[in-house]
């Protein structure tokens, strides 16, 4: 029986920080940590370890973008969900950058948390709608243009033909579920395609890779010889 997700919620509102603590323990998650600001949340992951932190960006000092950006380098597998009032394209941006795996706006219903929840703490991305593309088009232009061809991971020998074709699926932001049922594959299979991927070309998280990819020109679309 696999073992239940580590989480802990940080947000400086009492009522909303129980809700969410509460709505998560009854779904089967471990909330091991709450904390009030930024400085509680570092030094109570640090004595916790939780696997996903549910992240609020307006909170005392340190706020969410600095602890997300904290928590990443202290432990790049742990998983960053920011659950924000704030749907704004600069604070989404730079969370992001920062290196949570997902954004949700506080409008979210509790089965959207929860499935975030859990798919983060998968691997996946998970954005409210709208957002996934606005940081797919902000990667796009931060890449700066078209890649030149020798760069391309389509001809890195590392890679597998497979892992190639899954990481231009996520490079398009398609989730683990969407590309399981576009290559006939089970979720774990191509939870593990793209975690063969991240070993390979030495990244952490699904948003490292999502940018790299891109970078290379695999959102691009591709050639697909014998498919009518």
């Amino acid at each position: 029986m696999d073992e239940p997700v580590r989480v802990m919620v940080v947000d400086d509102h009492p009522m909303w920080r129980d809700a969410v603590g509460r709505d998560l323990a009854a779904a089967g998650f471990e909330v091991v940590a709450v904390a009030a600001s930024g400085g509680e949340a570092l030094a109570r992951f640090n004595a916790s370890r939780p696997r996903v932190v549910v992240l609020d960006l307006q909170i005392p000092a340190p706020g969410g973008v600095e602890v997300t950006a904290e928590v990443i380098r202290q432990d790049p597998s742990a998983r960053v969900l920011i659950l924000s009032a704030s749907g704004e394209q600069d604070d989404v941006l730079a969370a992001v950058k920062a290196g949570a795996t997902g954004y949700l706006v506080k409008s979210a219903s509790r089965e959207e948390l929860l499935a975030a929840v859990r798919r983060v703490a998968a691997g996946d991305t998970v954005f409210t709608p709208g957002l996934a593309g606005l940081v797919l088009g902000e990667f796009r232009r931060l890449s700066g243009g078209t890649p030149e061809a020798e760069s391309d991971p389509a001809h890195h020998p590392e890679l597998t033909e497979r892992e190639t074709e899954v990481l231009r699926m996520v490079a398009k932001g398609m989730s683990y579920k969407q590309i399981a049922e576009r290559l006939v594959l089970s979720h774990r299979t191509v939870q593990n395609h793209v975690q063969n991927t991240l070993r390979k070309l030495q990244m952490h998280n699904r948003v490292e890779l999502t940018r790299y990819a891109i970078e290379q020109g695999l959102d691009e679309p591709a050639e697909e010889p014998g498919r009518g």
